[in-house]
């Protein structure tokens, strides 16, 4: 394998692995292509419907499908070969831009055959980013994890300071159908790097995997009762809805307020660009000297403050320089919540738990394209861009409490310290529902301690798939605690066993500390009649 001389703390440490190389710069071209895409459909719907609505519901149908899709997505990048479902997504995706060029082209496409298209090309998108994002791991070692997402993120960011400067030069030298050709011809060396990449095999499970919906249940289950990854999804949603309002109206501002081209839309939006790569370039010291949550509420209000700009100013030259300064606040948000996300989740439910990231953050994107859309038609493009910047300060102060990378130096690895459950016979898999009960006995003066513990617990378990789960005290026995599970069957408890975390672990170690000298957890297990087989 090549291999690059970099350092091993150095933040391009992952360049010396050469398929994280090949995946990247392909990706790097393809996304030029997508954003060619976003600013040919922007500029092309102004051409055809000039309205705030009709120019804002371009991202949204870039963005809704995400929020629509990515559950399922994810569900399925766990459980099918994701090499493959990128291949054939990246594949339908290359057809579909080419249709809408040569529709383009012919001077036969109008509005709903551009907002069509480009929603079926978020949804191919959709089901693409769950597994893109999961595949990170496989691309480099577990050190490297971060800078990987980082210069993902760079990556992204270089290809939006290239694409919208280069679709707004093709559409006024070529025509209107130019980037979205090139953005056909772009999937090319994606489709042809993932056919090179042979991944080393996959471990078999010794457990079947989960069906889709129970899939899509279980990824939901695990994000609402893990608290770092509810505070990331949190931050995600009250950010990214107001600041949603400068990519939806960036075209009008150019067009409109401005008296702009393509050539300016394409200039700006290329700004934004090169302001996100600069500020990905300097974020690890700023990190470095204000750790994640101060980062995100400065990097907030420069955009904030970018949006105050948009809405007030007149001036193109200052205008583009305002969009380095959003930039590279959105990359600094952005990557912090990615990798609060990502830090949050065991490999297990990697893909389903960054498709409910991926929901929230393009569902608030077009819940807030839409929703400033039309402030702007109803009252002005100024009006909505000041009150989306008031709501951004606004989110400030009450978002506090939820802090981010909270999951940091946690081992959510599998401990395997479970043993096997005791049965009689075999129990079939589908044996449903099944009850997990554990006697406790504690010591006297530990039971508050021991329901604190026990509640950290109950996190836990509903995490893993428990949809029913309580603590009770023996009336008969003072300091006798039982406490209940209830789970899908006997199949989904087996793979509990399997996913109990070192974290999970440690909480149990910390109970097992408060019973009484001598005394363990005595399990049961309860199966539903075998009759509900029949």
């Amino acid at each position: 394998m090549t291999t690059v001389a970099v350092a091993p703390s150095s933040a391009w440490t992952p360049f010396r692995h050469q398929v994280f190389t090949v995946l990247w710069t392909a990706t790097v071209v393809s996304n030029v292509g997508t954003w060619m895409h976003d600013v040919g459909a922007g500029w092309l719907m102004t051409s055809l419907s000039p309205s705030p609505l009709m120019v804002a519901l371009v991202q949204t149908a870039t963005t809704l499908p995400i929020f629509l899709f990515a559950l399922p997505a994810g569900a399925l990048a766990d459980v099918v070969d994701r090499r493959r479902l990128l291949i054939t997504f990246q594949s339908v995706m290359a057809v579909l831009a080419a249709l809408l060029a040569v529709l383009v082209w012919l001077e036969r496409a109008d509005t709903l055959v551009l907002l069509l298209i480009t929603f079926l090309l978020g949804t191919c998108a959709a089901f693409i980013a769950p597994a893109w994002q999961a595949i990170v791991p496989r691309l480099v070692p577990k050190e490297s994890l971060q800078q990987a997402i980082a210069i993902n993120s760079v990556g992204v960011n270089i290809s939006r300071a290239i694409g919208p400067a280069l679709a707004g030069f093709a559409i006024v030298a070529l025509g209107a159908a130019t980037p979205f050709a090139l953005n056909a011809v772009s999937f090319i060396g994606v489709i042809a790097a993932l056919v090179w990449w042979r991944p080393a095999a996959r471990p078999t499970a010794a457990l079947p995997a989960e069906a889709l919906w129970e899939g899509v249940v279980l990824g939901l289950r695990y994000a609402r009762s893990s608290r770092p990854l509810k505070a990331t999804l949190l931050r995600a949603a009250v950010f990214f809805l107001p600041a949603s309002a400068f990519w939806a109206l960036l075209p009008l501002i150019a067009r409109k307020e401005l008296a702009g081209s393509a050539t300016l839309y394409g200039v700006m939006l290329g700004s934004v660009g090169v302001g996100a790569v600069l500020g990905a370039l300097i974020m690890p010291a700023i990190r470095g000297r204000l750790g994640p949550e101060r980062l995100v509420i400065g990097a907030t209000a420069l955009i904030a403050g970018v949006l105050f700009a948009a809405a007030a100013v007149r001036e193109a030259t200052v205008l583009t320089l305002a969009c380095l300064a959003f930039g590279a606040g959105w990359i600094a948000v952005l990557s912090t919540l990615n990798v609060s996300a990502q830090i949050a989740l065991p490999d297990w439910v990697r893909a389903r738990g960054l498709s409910v990231y991926l929901t929230v953050f393009f569902g608030a994107m077009s819940a807030g394209s839409a929703l400033w859309g039309q402030v702007a038609a109803a009252f002005s493009i100024p009006v909505s861009l000041l009150a989306a910047a008031g709501v951004l300060l606004l989110a400030i102060p009450l978002t506090r409490g939820a802090k981010l990378h909270q999951a940091e130096g946690l081992d959510l690895s599998p401990s395997m310290h479970w043993p096997a459950p005791i049965v009689a016979g075999d129990v079939a898999g589908e044996r449903s529902p099944v009850m997990t009960t554990i006697e406790y006995r504690v010591q006297p003066d530990k039971a508050g301690e021991f329901l604190d513990r026990m509640a950290e617990l109950g996190h836990a378990r509903r995490r893993l798939g428990a949809y029913a789960w309580g603590v009770l005290e023996d009336a008969a026995e003072p300091g006798c605690f039982v406490e209940y599970f209830v789970e899908s069957s006997w199949l989904q408890h087996l793979r509990h066993h399997e996913r109990v975390s070192g974290a999970d672990r440690a909480v149990q170690e910390r109970i097992q500390a408060l019973l009484i000298p001598g005394s363990k957890p005595v399990p049961r297990h309860l199966l539903g009649p075998q009759d509900r087989l029949a």
